[in-house]
């Protein structure tokens, strides 16, 4: 019993070691990254998130640029204290982007939060290629967190 705890542990602390080198290094890329010709575009999704010390998530929605819209796929890993199962709903801006492409990619976040029953939700994020994400959201369910996340969209 001791082993397994031990190989948890050391589990969790990998995944949170490399969430922060991830999150640390989209900072850092997307600040040398220029912000000539870059344009901005509305995003929409849905996310369930479920978790007990280790979380998932997945979703779906819409990127709206430049005229076109585009199906986005939402996938996620987070580590910490997640307790519980919650369903939000996230709307905003994505700024800094010169195609729908640049959407793609991984956004890393340290966060804190919790619902009972309904809540709300407030965030900022940025990939590696520089777009950076401003999005607010309707929670439902019961959860609680605490933890390092890393989130991945891509185009369908």
């Amino acid at each position: 019993m001791q082993k397994l705890i031990k190989q948890a542990s050391s589990g969790l602390r990998a995944t949170v070691i490399a969430l922060t080198a991830l999150a640390g290094a989209a900072v850092f890329s997307a600040a040398l990254t220029s912000q000539a010709f870059a344009a901005s575009g509305s995003i929409q999704f849905t996310v369930l998130k479920a978790g007990w010390f280790v979380g998932g998530s997945g979703g779906s929605g819409t990127l709206n640029f430049g005229g076109r819209t585009y199906p986005i796929s939402i996938g996620g890993v987070s580590a910490g204290l997640v307790f519980g199962a919650s369903e939000t709903r996230f709307r905003g801006t994505v700024s800094n982007i010169r195609s729908a492409s640049d959407v793609a990619g991984v956004y890393g976040a340290v966060g804190a939060g919790g619902a009972v029953g309904r809540g709300a939700q407030i965030i900022r994020l940025r990939n590696e290629k520089g777009a950076v994400l401003e999005l607010s959201g309707r929670q439902a369910g019961l959860q609680l967190n605490l933890d390092l996340s890393g989130l991945a969209i891509s185009l369908r």
